[in-house]
């Protein structure tokens, strides 16, 4: 209560996705400033209660977002400071270790973006397989249970029409209530963007059907995001 996130953009991905919802980056990448690593640390400030990375992803900059982590861990030592990440999942399982650790210790978690199920599929759409982002997930639900609250591992899926429908949902569910049923799912509307500019949006009825199946495989925890986006 009273705190606030820094939400720190990384422009750079290790996929390629032709429905890239911020593909802005790309224009912005070869033109932009680095960010040394003390002018992220002076931006956590006393209110700063969260550390969020995203892009684009941090895993092709994951060296750096992880000195940066512990850094402004020990400089913060006794308040809550929780290290989030938002990513494909695609980084070296050390890695992802690495991250595991600082999430638990702080009290913060990892968002997988699973953006499909069939092997095919996922390389058509990101231009890469995603078995390691699978094997990563699967890593780091081995930690669930060291702590339930907040949770460690949440997932995410992007509604594509036309391409993620309940049937890759489904799959997707499966796979994550394997691991564990209380693990947080979102489905999410899908907003034309990049290459697949000229799709449509999700319908409720996509959704609603998807949100379905994914509780039939047994997830006790499934919402639909960016719902103003449905139609």
């Amino acid at each position: 209560v009273g705190g606030k996130n820094l939400a720190v953009f990384f422009h750079a991905c290790s996929f390629d996705c032709l429905h890239c919802q911020n593909w802005h980056f790309r224009r912005k990448t070869l033109s932009s400033k680095t960010i040394p690593l003390e002018k992220l640390l002076s931006d956590v400030d006393k209110k700063t209660s969260c550390i969020c990375y995203f892009g684009g992803d941090p895993s092709p900059q994951l060296p750096f977002a992880l000195k940066a982590s512990r850094l402004a861990l020990e400089r913060n030592e006794g308040r809550i400071l929780r290290i989030c990440w938002e990513t494909n999942g695609s980084m070296n399982k050390g890695l992802v270790d690495k991250m595991v650790e600082l999430s638990l210790n702080s009290g913060g978690c990892i968002k997988f973006d699973l953006k499909a199920w069939d092997e095919n599929l996922h390389i058509a759409l990101t231009g890469i397989t995603n078995k390691r982002t699978l094997e990563n997930f699967s890593r780091v639900g081995q930690k669930i249970k060291i702590r339930s609250e907040p949770p460690l591992l949440v997932a995410s899926t992007l509604l594509v029409p036309g391409y993620i429908d309940e049937n890759e949902v489904r799959d997707i569910a499966r796979f994550i209530a394997s691991i564990s049923p209380d693990i947080p799912y979102s489905l999410l509307a899908f907003h034309p963007h990049f290459y697949m500019a000229d799709m449509p949006l999700t319908t409720k009825a996509l959704a609603m059907t998807c949100l379905r199946v994914a509780h039939e495989e047994g997830l006790n925890n499934v919402r639909i995001g960016n719902v103003h986006l449905l139609v």
